[in-house]
């Protein structure tokens, strides 16, 4: 069963491209909000990090500090490359885990992740990524309303991204229409004459 990296800067729509697939039936892992499910099933976990960060993440109820923790990890680049080497061999394994539940018969499987492309641990469990891409001024008013958050905030995230272009096999265009979008996603993924689908059905 081959796997489909659907990676994009933040803002750039790659889950609504993902929600588009799994309406075909292609099973989606996400990344991001599974990583956020490991730390709500493993406690032992934050503590981890927070030894390792040096900070306090927990809210006054012991849950993690989800704020606390992205307020770090977007300003400090050491203690980013820190939390990535605690948690992505955890979210390797989960991946992994998941893959092998899902019915044999589906054409590929979608790894959804903002950055998975640029971390050399997910190097060769891919067969294919997709970038979704938008323009920035797009993708800052996307977030800002999505999330709520100050201009100034969001540029700051989407100052720590950055995505290895030579790693990726297609690129699709999210700045208009969701009617172009599915379309997008179609010729992609599922016109038998794209260069992705060409390398997924080898």
């Amino acid at each position: 069963m081959k796997t489909v990296v659907v990676t994009g800067l933040i803002g750039s729509g790659k889950s609504a491209v993902c929600a588009l697939l799994e309406q075909r039936g292609i099973p989606v892992y996400n990344a991001d909000e599974r990583t956020k499910a490991l730390y709500d099933r493993r406690p032992s976990l934050v503590a981890r990090l927070e030894k390792a960060l040096g900070k306090p993440l927990r809210l006054p109820e012991g849950d993690l500090d989800r704020k606390a923790l992205a307020a770090v990890i977007f300003s400090d680049a050491a203690a980013r490359e820190k939390l990535e080497g605690i948690v992505y061999p955890l979210v390797m394994q989960d991946f992994l885990r998941w893959k092998a539940r899902q019915k044999e018969d589906v054409p590929f499987v979608v790894l959804e992740s903002a950055v998975l492309l640029s971390k050399p641990l997910f190097d060769g469990t891919y067969d294919a990524a997709v970038l979704v891409t938008a323009s920035r001024e797009v993708r800052l008013s996307r977030v800002m309303a999505r999330d709520g958050l100050p201009e100034q905030a969001v540029l700051a995230r989407m100052e720590a991204q950055e995505l290895p272009q030579d790693k990726v096999d297609a690129v699709l265009t999210n700045d208009g229409t969701p009617e172009a979008l599915s379309l997008a996603v179609e010729q992609t993924f599922f016109d038998n004459n794209s260069y992705l689908c060409k390398i997924i059905s080898k």
